[in-house]
Formats: C-alpha cells, structure tokens, sequence
C-alpha cells in the first residue's frame, strides 16, 4: 500500500528493509487519487514499536492511505522521546475539525485501573464522542475496545485472577461478514490483558454482535453500528517477539508473570516463538480498510456523518 507517512518516520526504514511496501508523503503525492485518511490514538507505552506493528499491516493492500497520529494532551508519555512526539504527534485540540475515513485506537497499561481512576479519561471520552461524527469506522485494540464498550454501551469489565497471556486459538461465529473473508475456521490471536469482558455482559445489549471469540481468552471480537465500531480484545497486531519482550521485562522487574501459553516452541522459552498469527492479521486489517473504510466512506470525506 502507498502510504503516505513521514519519510523520517523511524518505522519507514524498519519496513523497508523488511522489503514491506512503503511509500513516503513525496512519492505518494504523485499518484491522482484520494488516499484514505486513517488517524491512530496511540495509547501504547513504546510508541515508536506500535507505529511499526500497525504501519506493517495497514501496508499490506493497494488502497493509499494517509496516517496522522494522535496523542493524549493530559498525559506524557515515559518511554518515547519528546521529539519523536513533537515531530510526528499532534493533540486532539488541532485535529477536531478533521474528518477521517478510519481511526485505530490502541491499548492501554491502565487495565489494573477503573476507567474513571486514568487520568486522562475525560479526554479518552471526549475524544471516543467525536469518532462517532468525525470518522467512518474506528478500531478499538485491547483496553481501548474494553474502553469503547464501556463508554458507549455500559459493558463492564472484570479483573482476571492471573494475566492473560499468549497465543490462542479462536473461532468464527459470523463467517458471511466481510471482515472474515479468506479466514480459516480457526486462527489464532496473542493476548496480553489483565481484565476482560464477559458474553453475557454483551448479549445483553442488542446493539452488539459477538462476531469472534475463544474458549481460553473469552469474547475477541464485537462489532457495532454495522461496523463503524469494532473492538478487538486482542493484539492482532503484534510482532513475533513483543509476547517475549514483555515476558522478559516482567520477570525482570520481579512480577508475577507464567510463560506465554503456545508461544515458544516446545513451550521452552530459549526457542524461538511460533508466529500463528500473521496471516489472519494481515486479512483483519486489509478487511476493514476495504470493506468498512474504503466501501463506506463516502468519496468527499466532509460528508462523513
């Protein structure tokens, strides 16, 4: 996909020599055609891997697509230089006359937390309001899709005994939606969560439709709004090493953490891990951009509604 991104992005380089498809803001400037507007809230605490994780996968169709990147006004983040924020993230305050053809919004390591108790819920609010008026679907990952639910329909989410952590198995329950074309019966999603939502909890609102879920990791996928909403509670996205990453920076700091389950090879962490999932994230993600984003959003982006 020609994307039209910053060619001083960190991730274009790590793409390329990954010989993934990126076009820069110069060369994408050059074709004559309207590019999908796309706006990624990017919650994650290591901003600069997120950007590549989601810029891989939204690189793998022949739609072109511009990317802006949204930050939290009320909150500075830790773990990514101040420049890289400065040069490549603007406030919700200077894009909320914009309109977008679709929006990512990422998880979050606030789970542990009330959604009233993070300090920049009002904002997160604020912002999940103006999706609804301003962006034709939006992607809600992880604990932006517990986020999102609760927000918009009063789904509750529960704590969990232990971390959900790892690769699982999932099944399909609306194989004739569009955002499954090409799935198997079965793929698989890691995941790596403290809290979770419940069947119940949804069933009970019929604005909602479960659309995916696993017998180990619970409800994955819920959509709304005929698909201008859709949570994923998992992290499709990630790249082969992020579960052992995170593996190791909590055994690191000494916190209570088990092995990433169906991850490693003969389930010992000195191999390397199986990657399950690609294949069904490249097909999620191409899914939504053609048939919720590109087939409906309408050609004058002023006229989304």
């Amino acid at each position: 996909m020609p994307l039209n991104i910053p060619s001083n992005l960190p991730a274009v380089e790590i793409l390329k020599k990954e010989n993934i498809f990126v076009k820069d803001a110069k060369e994408a400037s050059e074709q004559d055609i309207r590019p999908l507007k796309i706006i990624i809230l990017n919650l994650m605490p290591i901003k600069i891997t997120t950007e590549t994780d989601l810029i891989r996968l939204l690189s793998n169709s022949p739609l072109q697509i511009e990317i802006d990147f949204m930050q939290i006004k009320s909150h500075t983040p830790k773990n990514t230089p101040i420049e890289h924020m400065m040069a490549f993230y603007k406030t919700f305050d200077s894009l909320r006359d914009q309109k977008y053809d679709g929006m990512i919004i990422t998880g979050a390591p606030v789970e542990n937390m009330e959604f009233e108790e993070v300090n920049y819920w009002g904002e997160i609010q604020e912002i999940f309001d103006w999706s609804k008026t301003h962006v034709t679907s939006t992607l809600f990952i992880c604990w932006a899709a517990q986020a999102g639910l609760y927000h918009f329909y009063g789904i509750p989410k529960y704590k969990l005994d232990k971390k959900m952590f790892g690769t699982f198995e999932h099944t399909v329950l609306a194989p004739k939606n569009p955002i499954f074309r090409g799935f198997d019966d079965v793929f698989y999603v890691p995941h790596s969560r403290h809290s979770e939502v419940r069947r119940e909890d949804i069933e009970k609102c019929d604005k909602l439709k479960i659309m995916s879920e696993s017998k180990d990791a619970g409800v994955y996928m819920v959509l709304a709004k005929n698909g201008r909403q859709l949570f994923i509670t998992g992290h499709s996205e990630y790249s082969s090493n992020t579960l052992h990453e995170e593996y190791i920076r909590d055994l690191n700091k000494g916190l209570p953490i088990d092995m990433p389950k169906n991850y490693y090879k003969d389930d010992n962490p000195n191999n390397k891990p199986i990657v399950r999932w690609r294949s069904h994230a490249n097909l999620l993600f191409s899914n939504w951009l053609n048939y919720f984003v590109y087939q409906k959003t309408p050609y004058d982006i002023r006229k989304i509604r």
